[in-house]
């Protein structure tokens, strides 16, 4: 970097040296970037030494239109401030820059003066420029984690396991974060840029940019398209032909890259998972240290009253409310100076779109985790819809004869099961569901509900009743293309006979509970002898679900037992289990070396496989790939396909592979590989 005006002939901001020091390097190892709060340096050269009257002054710039300027003081005061000192070695300066652990956080330009002995600018050197993060490795940064593990998983770590399913049957999406992959940093600061507070007012945005709990509601907003140039769109139903089926993504790269491309303009479409993980690449690559939270059985409470209900029946069942089979979202570490003590560490972060925050944007949190185990809904923020998704009670309702309104059952178990996130220790699942609540049914557990409020109209009639007959579904484990059994037992613990009619349907719904058709129904009278039960079996068969269920890979098995005592009704869902498909990468991989990677699948469907693709990608490995085959699938043949490619980056890489095609959706491979760097011999001879 030359200068043209004579004094300062070069300025050398030592990137290399910098950014391993700051954690950077992975990020990129020409520009300069630094965390906040940890001194850097950088060597201004001079053309001639500098007498001992001139003397250098630093002022940075924040903004397209230098919205901030900060002068540099040259030694350290009281106050958190920028300062800096410098070493003069005949034609060389070092200058050691220091940056208050709170500064804001963004691209910086710098120009360094040389100044006069009367006070005149003599060069003006302006074109320095680095970037500035959060810093979760320094103890006066609000987002300082002192866990190493915790730093590697939730700072570093490009690959992750997103949880799906069922809380019965708990599935796993590998996933791409790719945070220090080429331009997403740039990408996240666009990101920032284009938010309505940025729009509206860039220098009140960027002076709130050193604060992690801005800056984190900012990208909960920005995350979703519902009300500002976001970076997704949401869609949970209908044809995703003018776009790509959420289902088929598994990194956050290609959609932040699409989104930069189109000049913010929101990427077709997201689902849950999508929202989450690309907030978590954004957060990790600014410095917040995220992970990704599961909730299964999620309660969507539209009504505000902590309860899901429902009424008893087939027909308009739906009262608003509604249970996602599961709900992801993230949570990002940091001081909360702006609430009481002991709000600090996890806080909730959820970018879907789901409801309006108190903002009137569709962004919710941060919200620290500990408030919602305490039912302290009024915490900051949104803690009220928070504690209602891990924690509302279920009530199925009948409308009596009269009109009045009555209770038919109340499950306060449901919600909120099996919370989880990837372990710190590798590729394993952790359960966290006491950090957000006490243990299930226990006194504490109630008192908290209690405390958070009940509901605020309570029944006009009350019909729960001790019952003598059980209701309950069973199904074995299937894998989609199969045919299966589901049984509905009906268990008669009364010391007489009971005549019941029981109504058993399967529906395919979407993983938020949307209703995609019915697969199968059927309604018989059934007596069960006192202290017997009936078992009544239900064939399934891939046909009866095929069209329908394609795309969730989701069934919905609802039982009905009307008669003698109030109705009972059961709910139990069916995650349907994808065909392997199988990832090999034999031999060694070297960074800069070709290396192929094996991909074969087999059709498991009594039907061929139309419009196949396969999709190939893998942080530090290659950038997203297709490969479309040419021909159909024929029932129970197997297709194999190879690509080669050199990887770009040492360590512990994973290759994802989805395929999609006419029949199948959501059918992913994984392989994990160990990317050596080159080795270099000396030939001493």
């Amino acid at each position: 970097m030359a200068s043209h005006n004579g004094l300062i002939t070069a300025v050398d901001l030592r990137s290399r040296e910098n950014n391993y020091f700051h954690g950077t390097r992975e990020i990129d190892r020409q520009r300069l970037i630094v965390r906040r709060g940890q001194p850097f340096s950088i060597i201004v050269r001079c053309s001639k030494a500098l007498t001992p009257k001139h003397h250098l002054e630093l002022v940075l710039h924040l903004g397209k239109h230098d919205e901030v300027v900060i002068k540099v003081q040259k030694e350290r005061r009281a106050g958190d401030k920028w300062w800096f000192t410098q070493q003069w070695v005949q034609d060389e300066i070092l200058l050691t820059l220091h940056s208050p652990a709170d500064a804001i956080i963004g691209q910086y330009r710098m120009a360094v003066l040389v100044m006069s002995p009367d006070g005149r600018i003599e060069e003006d050197k302006n074109e320095v420029r680095f970037f500035l993060l959060f810093n979760p490795l320094c103890r006066d940064d609000v987002v300082h984690l002192p866990d190493e593990y915790m730093l590697h998983e939730y700072i570093r770590n490009e690959n992750g396991i997103i949880y799906n399913g069922t809380s019965n049957n708990i599935g796993m999406l590998y996933w791409n974060y790719g945070q220090f992959e080429d331009k997403i940093m740039d990408i996240c600061f666009e990101i920032l840029d284009n938010s309505n507070d940025a729009l509206k007012n860039s220098k009140m945005d960027l002076d709130r940019r050193g604060d992690p709990v801005y800056v984190s509601r900012t990208i909960t907003a920005m995350v979703n398209a519902d009300d500002d140039r976001g970076v997704v769109i949401g869609k949970w139903s209908g044809s995703y032909s003018d776009g790509t089926s959420p289902s088929s993504w598994t990194s956050s790269v290609p959609i932040l890259r699409e989104w930069s491309k189109a000049g913010a303009r929101g990427v077709k479409y997201g689902q849950c998972w999508v929202f989450a993980g690309v907030a978590c690449t954004v957060l990790r690559c600014l410095g917040i240290p995220t992970r990704v939270i599961t909730n299964f059985n999620s309660a969507h409470d539209t009504h505000k009253n902590l309860s899901i209900d429902y009424l008893v029946g087939f027909e308009n069942e739906n009262l608003g409310d509604s249970i996602w089979n599961f709900h992801v979202w993230v949570e990002s570490w940091m001081r909360r100076d702006d609430l009481p003590k002991g709000n600090d560490g996890w806080q909730v972060l959820d970018p879907t779109p789901q409801e309006q925050s108190e903002s009137g944007m569709y962004c919710c949190g941060p919200c620290p985790v500990i408030a919602i185990k305490e039912g302290e809904l009024g915490a900051k923020y949104d803690a009220p819809f928070i504690f209602a998704e891990v924690n509302a009670d279920i009530i199925h309702w009948r409308i009596q004869p009269d009109g009045q309104w009555g209770k038919v059952i109340v499950d306060k178990a449901r919600v909120g099961k099996n919370i989880s996130t990837k372990s710190i220790y590798g590729d394993y699942k952790d359960d966290v569901t006491l950090d957000y609540k006490y243990p299930e049914g226990s006194q504490k557990e109630r008192e908290v509900f209690e405390k958070a409020g009940r509901r605020l109209t309570q029944p006009m009639y009350d019909s729960i009743e001790p019952a003598r007959l059980k209701l309950l579904v069973k199904h074995a484990k299937p894998v989609f293309g199969t045919d299966f059994d589901v049984i509905a037992e009906v268990k008669n613990e009364g010391d007489k006979e009971a005549h019941v009619k029981l109504t058993l349907q399967v529906t395919a719904v979407t993983y938020n509970s949307l209703q995609l058709g019915e697969c199968q129904k059927q309604i018989i009278n059934v007596t069960v002898p006192s202290n017997k039960a009936h078992k009544e079996v239900m064939r399934l068969r891939y046909e009866d679900y095929a069209m329908c269920a394609t795309e969730s890979h989701l069934l919905r098995v609802k039982a009905l037992v009307e008669g003698e005592q109030t109705p009972m009704v059961t709910v139990d869902d069916i995650q349907l289990s994808m065909p392997e498909l199988i990832v090999q990468i034999p031999g060694d991989a070297v960074v800069r070396k070709p290396i192929t990677a094996y991909i074969s699948f087999t059709n498991p469907l009594p039907a061929p496989l139309k419009g196949g693709v396969f999709t190939v990608e893998g942080a530090g490995l290659l950038s997203t790939t297709q490969i479309r085959l040419d021909a159909d699938i024929p029932a129970g043949q197997k297709v194999s396909e190879k690509i080669t490619f050199s990887p770009v980056k040492p360590g512990m890489k994973r290759l994802l592979v989805e395929f999609h095609c006419d029949r199948l959706h959501d059918v992913k491979g994984v392989a994990t590989v160990i990317v050596r760097k080159k080795s270099f011999q000396i030939n001493y001879n």
